[in-house]
């Protein structure tokens, strides 16, 4: 066979684990502030997925929203809190998909540490409304697509590759376990 039309494998795919995995979290969420927040991930019907603006991922990987009590999504993870949350940071890269267990409580001082001035277009009575929640999402399982250098080295890699007829990928996957 020819050496020079034989094509190296990619080295395309790293698991992330624990502080790397956390990391990976905090850096692909934190591309956007927003994410689709899907329940009744056990249900016999499709899942609901709604748009959430996330308020923080800490150190530990857990994401923090702020929700109302009586909104359907509440409602929907007094019976089942199993989620699933969906990330696109950029049209071509920064994707991420998280599993985990949500849990639901009014705790003041972080419902404090937490607000925005902006929720008042939900909580009207800004952050002493009675109406807000704080939902923490603990993280179980994860998985990312990204590119390895950045979207600038990517676009490249993929311009040249399509002209040459390479295949020149930069994209990283893997599996992130918290």
């Amino acid at each position: 066979m020819d050496s020079i039309n034989q094509q190296q494998p990619e080295h395309n795919y790293e698991d992330l684990h624990q502080a790397d995995a956390v990391k990976k979290i905090q850096e692909l969420a934190g591309k956007t502030n927003t994410c689709f927040f899907s329940t009744r991930l056990r249900a016999t019907t499709v899942p609901a997925t709604r748009p959430m603006a996330v308020q923080e991922v800490d150190e530990a990987g857990n994401f923090w929203f702020l929700s109302a009590n009586d909104s359907n999504k509440n409602q929907e993870l007094q019976e089942d809190n199993q989620v699933q949350l969906l990330f696109q940071g950029s049209a071509h890269s920064d994707f991420l998909s998280v599993v985990g267990t949500a849990t639901i409580s009014t705790d003041k001082a972080r419902i404090h540490e937490l607000w925005n001035p902006i929720l008042k277009a939900w909580f009207t009575e800004g952050e002493d409304d009675p109406r807000i929640t704080v939902i923490k999402v603990a993280v179980q399982d994860g998985y990312y697509w990204d590119n390895k250098h950045g979207n600038a080295v990517a676009l490249v890699k993929t311009a040249i590759g399509a002209a040459i007829g390479q295949t020149l990928d930069d994209s990283i996957e893997g599996k992130l376990a918290v």
